[in-house]
């Protein structure tokens, strides 16, 4: 069977490449005898491969001295009470509700601390980032960066001054150039960029450590895994190895510069149908519009479930918009090439010529 083109938000596709290497290595990894899944994650076998890919990560993101970067478990549903618990320090923060995972991220914190909802677009159905108003004497600024389920992104960063700058990356991290010392924690499923779910990248800046609640889990204190190396309980050794894999296919492809470069090419090619189809609308604003989930109705939900079937017959799958908002949803992220983008604009052209 030919491999579809998968337009899944999460977990996502993966490079060809890396999925190459995985099946090349995955009964024996190297000279070792066995699987990467087999390795205790003690063993200097599987420790080379953790190093390697912290280092890698640290290249590739642009990592400065004074950063943490650890691989941890638990989603990025678990760091919205992680994140909290490590920061709030009995103060307020103020957090950004620009989507569905912002509003959950906020809705945790509230548990552990003062929540400040400095600016919302929940009521216009989360079609544009919001403006904000900052408090200066927030422990933290939360935001995230792009809504995977309604397709929006900043286009600028905030500007906290002293305060911290937490972000939830996990729908575009590594898609393009961040400056990573403008933020105090990003953090990151790893399931849509970068590897298969259950991986969380983590990177802390050092002075925010070690002020954590006092009822904070040792597995979600910052201090406590970055003392142990991201391994106070098994970390996902298997899925940490995938993650290495795929950031070095970043560097072969040129870098982070490179693709997104290419992410902003892939993106224009599907908003440029999009702003001249008489039939499919796009339903973010386009200053805020993601390169990484494009999201789009017809207008009518019969035309727009016979939209997706048809597609996936085409070997386009997983092009149905979330529950939440319905419609259609392409996710587009680094792994997807520029070739999958194209194929899907002409079936969208001749879907149009055939529903007029």
């Amino acid at each position: 069977m030919d491999r579809v083109f998968n337009f899944a938000p999460g977990p996502s596709m993966l490079p060809l490449e890396v999925l190459e290497k995985v099946q090349k290595d995955l009964l024996c990894y190297g000279s070792t005898g066995m699987s990467v899944m087999e390795m205790s994650h003690r063993s200097k076998m599987y420790l080379e491969i953790f190093d390697r890919t912290v280092a890698d990560f640290k290249d590739v993101m642009g990592v400065p001295e004074g950063y943490k970067v650890m691989f941890v478990q638990g989603g990025a549903t678990q760091m919205f009470a992680s994140v909290a618990m490590n920061l709030m320090q009995g103060g307020k923060a103020d957090y950004i509700d620009s989507g569905n995972f912002s509003h959950n991220a906020l809705v945790e914190a509230k548990k552990y601390g003062e929540v400040v909802i400095a600016g919302s677009s929940r009521e216009d159905n989360y079609t544009y980032i919001p403006q904000y108003t900052l408090s200066p004497d927030a422990k933290y600024v939360h935001i995230t960066t792009n809504n995977t389920i309604y397709g929006t992104r900043y286009d600028r960063l905030p500007e906290t001054g002293n305060v911290p700058l937490v972000a939830d990356m996990s729908s575009n991290i590594l898609s393009e150039v961040y400056d990573v010392s403008k933020f105090g924690v990003i953090y990151a499923g790893a399931q849509k960029n970068v590897a298969p779910a259950g991986v969380v990248i983590l990177v802390v800046r050092e002075d925010l450590m070690g002020n954590e609640m006092a009822i904070t889990p040792k597995t979600m204190s910052f201090k406590k895994m970055a003392d142990a190396d991201s391994m106070l309980n098994t970390p996902n050794c298997f899925g940490i190895y995938v993650a290495g894999l795929t950031f070095q296919w970043i560097k072969a492809q040129g870098g982070v510069a490179a693709l997104e470069k290419v992410n902003i090419d892939k993106a224009n090619l599907l908003y440029g149908f999009l702003d001249e189809s008489k039939l499919f609308k796009g339903t973010a604003q386009p200053q805020y519009r993601s390169r990484m989930n494009v999201t789009f109705v017809t207008g009518d939900p019969d035309m727009d479930a016979k939209f997706v079937k048809e597609a996936a017959a085409k070997g386009l799958v997983n092009l149905k918009g979330h529950r939440i908002v319905g419609g259609m949803r392409a996710s587009i992220y680094n792994a997807m090439p520029m070739e999958g983008v194209q194929a899907l604009v002409a079936f969208m052209k001749e879907f149009e010529a055939q529903n007029k």
